[in-house]
């Protein structure tokens, strides 16, 4: 069960680390380049609803994580590794409720009319180079539970191997 939750754990980040790329190089570039007409994207009968996969992806690849971690507890090296993973995804998802989801909302829901065109652009731009930064924060913590995978308790400390 140790190996099996691992990997499902595995495949989910990688999953969402999929998600938040192809969000960055395809939907976000266009929408948050061209404010405020782009808000048509969110609005309308054929708007993008990708909130839908967010809601969905967080919950399953948080209890992931954790049934992952009470499976993997007692090694010690694979625990710490899950450990520093969620850290980060912890880190990322306040910043998400925080910063990135306030303001993707004022994008798609605030009057127009009194934000100049430069503002819309500098605004979707920062954001955008915050959820790379984000985004690149989430590989590093799939990289640590690439590694934490890689870690079965039986390593030896250095300066051991003689005693």
């Amino acid at each position: 069960m140790k190996q099996a939750f691992f990997f499902i754990t595995l495949i989910l980040w990688g999953t969402l680390i999929g998600a938040i790329t192809y969000s960055h190089i395809v939907y976000f570039p266009p929408y948050l380049g061209h404010l405020p007409a782009s808000t048509t994207l969110l609005k309308g009968p054929y708007s993008i609803h990708d909130e839908n996969f967010w809601m969905m992806i967080h919950p399953v690849l948080i209890l992931s994580l954790g049934i992952t971690l009470a499976f993997n507890w007692k090694l010690a090296p694979r625990r710490r590794y899950i450990l520093l993973a969620m850290g980060i995804y912890a880190i990322a998802i306040i910043a998400t409720f925080l910063y990135f989801v306030p303001e993707l909302k004022s994008f798609a829901t605030s009057d127009q009319s009194n934000i100049s065109a430069e503002e819309w652009l500098q605004r979707g731009n920062r954001w955008q180079y915050m959820s790379w930064i984000r985004g690149l924060f989430m590989y590093f913590g799939f990289l640590l539970l690439l590694i934490g995978l890689t870690k079965n308790g039986t390593e030896k400390i250095a300066g051991t191997e003689n005693a």
